[in-house]
This record gives structure tokens, C-alpha cells and sequence, in this order.
């Protein structure tokens, strides 16, 4: 102990220089906009390698399960081209992977993926420069994954449907009754869909799929099945408990829609509610 003593009271004049210096460079970003926003984003910046070194360790070991999903993947593009070169009719070529509205896809690799926060998010290796931008959803092969909500020029974060924020609008399958996709906060592979109403004929083992009344998912896009299901206290409206097809805890590649047609949609409901 007498040793430290002695240590501070020899550099007393080099600590007190650093800690001075340190604050004034706090206080500097705080009072400052430029400095804190050039501070943020190198943060950000230092933080994304960061994760993209760790998830590059990770990634390698699941080469084998990656590889998997992109045979899988593989196999149904070529059943929908397969099935469309057969197909004489028009109408008989459009099946459930079919989108309503023109979508861009984007792929990007998953390099920090949060689960076990109230609050979870992923961060992506893309970001502006690759043509990412907020507000675009994220989905695998295998379901959806969350929404863009930062970017910056290399990288993207990603809020979680494993989050207390979001709030998807999903639907059943086999009827039009929709509501919105949340999370409790306890199992990640288990969300809730709740505000269905009473009237919806539910079983247990249907599929739950993205209801297509929002700009950021395109309708039919796989979500989970049911898992079991309780009617709130007023006995009006469904909470269902739906296992998700995509294992959260293990997302390796995404891929991210944007909605070609947004901004001119948004212009025109914008336009109705004046």
C-alpha cells in the first residue's frame, strides 16, 4: 500500500495533467455538436470491427449450418423457377413467395446479435454506402428478424423482434385476421401476437406469416406457428403465443427489403390526410 502511496505522490503532476485532460476532452464532446458527432461516429466505427472480428471466429465455427440454410435456400429458388417455367398461366406462377409491390434484397452478414435483454439488436456488416437504409426490414430464408433503425456508412443496427419496441403487423395464414407481433421479454423463441380477435379460428401448429399492411414487409413473409392461445380480460380480442421458424440465437446471414415504391406511397397517404 505504501508502495502506491509513494507511486502517486512522485507522478502526482502526470496524473493530474491526464485527468484534466480528460476532462476537458468530455467536456469538449458534450458542449460541442461536431466533436460529439465525429466522437459517436468513431465509436461506432471502432465498434463495428470490433464485432465484425469476433462474428468472424463465430461465423467459421457454423460453416456447416450456414451452408445448410443456403442449400435449402437454393433448392426452393429453384422449385419457384422450376415451377414457373412449367406454368403456361400467369396466374397459375404466382404462389406464396410472391410479393405484392417491387422489393430490393440485400444481403448482409450479422456480426453482433443480442437475445437475452429486454431490449435486443443485431448490427449488420452493410451499411449507407451499400445502400441500407432505416426503416428497411431484415428477414433469413427461414422468417423475419427485426427493422433497420441506424446506419451508418459501413454498418446498420438492427432493432430485434426480440424487442419491447417493436410491433410487427402479422396475420394467420389461412384467414385475414391480423394484429401486431411483440415480445414479452422471456423466451427468445417465442414472440406474441396479440389484438386478433375472437372471431379468428385459431388451432394450434398454424402459420403465422407478415400481413403486408405496413410499407417495410411485403405480405406472406413466414413468421412461426402457433403455440397456444388465450383470450384477454375484456374476452374480446386472442394473445398468442407463436414459436418463431427462425432460431433467433443464431442468425448468420440476412437479408434486407427495401420497399422501391415507399416514399411515393408515403407521399400519397400523406396527401389524404391533409
Amino acid at each position: 500500500m505504501q508502495q502506491i502511496f509513494n507511486f502517486l505522490i512522485r507522478n502526482k503532476n502526470s496524473i493530474l495533467f491526464l485527468i484534466l485532460f480528460a476532462v476537458s476532452i468530455f467536456l469538449t464532446i458534450q458542449n460541442h455538436a461536431f466533436h460529439k458527432s465525429r466522437f459517436v461516429s468513431s465509436a461506432n466505427y471502432v465498434t463495428g470491427g470490433v464485432y465484425n472480428w469476433s462474428n468472424n471466429i463465430n461465423t467459421y465455427l457454423h460453416l456447416d449450418e450456414y451452408n445448410e440454410r443456403l442449400l435449402e435456400e437454393n433448392n426452393k429458388l429453384r422449385n419457384i423457377i422450376s415451377n414457373i417455367h412449367d406454368s403456361i398461366s400467369v396466374e397459375k406462377q404466382l404462389d406464396s413467395t410472391s410479393f405484392e409491390g417491387d422489393y430490393l434484397f440485400r444481403t448482409a452478414r450479422v456480426i453482433n446479435n443480442n437475445f437475452s435483454k429486454i431490449d435486443n439488436y443485431l448490427t449488420l456488416n452493410r451499411g449507407e454506402e451499400s445502400g441500407i437504409k432505416q426503416e428497411y426490414g431484415v428477414i433469413t430464408s427461414q422468417g423475419i428478424v427485426g427493422i433497420v433503425d441506424r446506419v451508418n456508412d459501413n454498418y446498420s443496427r438492427v432493432i430485434s423482434i426480440l424487442n419491447s419496441r417493436s410491433r410487427i403487423n402479422a396475420q394467420l395464414n389461412n384467414t385475414n385476421h391480423f394484429g401486431s407481433l411483440v415480445w414479452n421479454g422471456k423466451d427468445p423463441n417465442i414472440v406474441q401476437l396479440i389484438d386478433v380477435p375472437r372471431q379468428a379460428p385459431l388451432q394450434k401448429g398454424d402459420t403465422i406469416i407478415t400481413g403486408g399492411r405496413s410499407l417495410i414487409f411485403p405480405k406472406g413473409l413466414p413468421i412461426g406457428s402457433i403455440q397456444d392461445f388465450s383470450l384477454d380480460q375484456t374476452q374480446s380480442y386472442y394473445t398468442i403465443n407463436i414459436k418463431l421458424f427462425n432460431d433467433m440465437t443464431n442468425i448468420g446471414y440476412v437479408y434486407v427489403i427495401e420497399n422501391v415504391n415507399k416514399e411515393e406511397i408515403e407521399k400519397l397517404q400523406d396527401n389524404n390526410e391533409q
